[in-house]
């Protein structure tokens, strides 16, 4: 299997199929898995399971986004995610990547000692020594698009043009990364599903995808069990929308996306590699 570097090699890389990102939340409130993954056991064999499957990154985070949750401080973050990096480690290898999905830089930091070697930070690095820290550890990082915090951020979201708008917010944050001494094929761009933006907003986006790939950086998808799908297909329970969430992964499949975070490790594997065969594959 692709050891970390191969991994972090492949995110940029157009010729490789898209990597999964397995999402192993150990919070006790997060919306879809709140609660079920906060024991190193039960984490480990969820991660070792999401692997199995198909994921190549495993997202640790230790403080929900859900809408209007408030911040976590930072030793509970501390003591939520770094025993269950470090097992992961000890106990599954080091042939893929862990991501810490944080918003703070003294988490990340402590997290990338512990062995992740990427950075999830959903504020884009609203605090700037984060992409200092990403630079002096050579770490990939995930920026993502975000209006207000996870507390207020569906409270009327409204914008003028949204793929404009969330596009250039993303290339001012890139282009801050590059100029802190990330390396550019390290900088993921992610447009925040869900984030701050209505169902409009969202479809929107989605429709526009190719918009984010032209940018020339990794984009990274996260539309996994979100409620905005749950009101088109008229399902309210989150585990309910995996098909719906594969639909997504094939369309970002075929827009160039090259990291999708799910919770659904295998049925999100099979519509990517049915949509990439579809791009790569000659018939006859």
């Amino acid at each position: 299997m692709a050891r970390v570097a191969e991994v972090l090699e492949q995110l940029a890389d157009p010729g490789c199929a898209p990597l999964l990102m397995g999402v192993l939340n150990v919070t006790p409130d997060s919306f879809s898995d709140g609660g079920r993954f906060a024991t190193v056991e039960d984490a480990l064999e969820h991660g070792h399971r999401m692997l199995e499957e198909g994921a190549l990154i495993l997202d640790v985070g230790g403080e929900s986004s859900r809408p209007g949750s408030q911040a976590v401080a930072d030793d509970v973050q501390f003591a939520r995610t770094l025993p269950i990096i470090e097992a992961l480690r000890a106990r599954l290898g080091w042939h893929f990547a862990i991501s810490i999905d944080t918003r703070s830089v003294k988490v990340a930091d402590a997290a990338l000692t512990a062995g992740a070697t990427v950075v999830n930070d959903i504020s884009a690095a609203g605090d700037s020594s984060m992409l200092a820290l990403v630079a002096a550890r050579k770490a990939a990082i995930v920026l993502m698009h975000m209006q207000g915090t996870p507390a207020t951020m569906q409270i009327d979201p409204h914008y003028a043009d949204v793929s404009a708008e969330v596009e250039a917010f993303l290339e001012q944050r890139a282009s801050a990364a590059l100029r802190a001494g990330v390396l550019r094929e390290r900088i993921v761009l992610d447009p925040g599903i869900g984030f701050g933006k209505t169902r409009a907003h969202n479809l929107q986006l989605l429709r526009d995808l190719p918009r984010f790939v032209a940018t020339g950086f990794p984009v990274m998808l996260g539309t996994s069990r979100k409620r905005f799908m749950g009101a088109i297909c008229r399902e309210t329970m989150p585990h309910e929308l995996i098909g719906a969430t594969c639909a997504t992964t094939a369309l970002g499949t075929v827009s160039g996306i090259r990291v999708f975070r799910v919770h659904d490790v295998r049925q999100n594997r099979q519509a990517m590699e049915v949509a990439w065969a579809t791009q790569r594959e000659i018939a006859g």
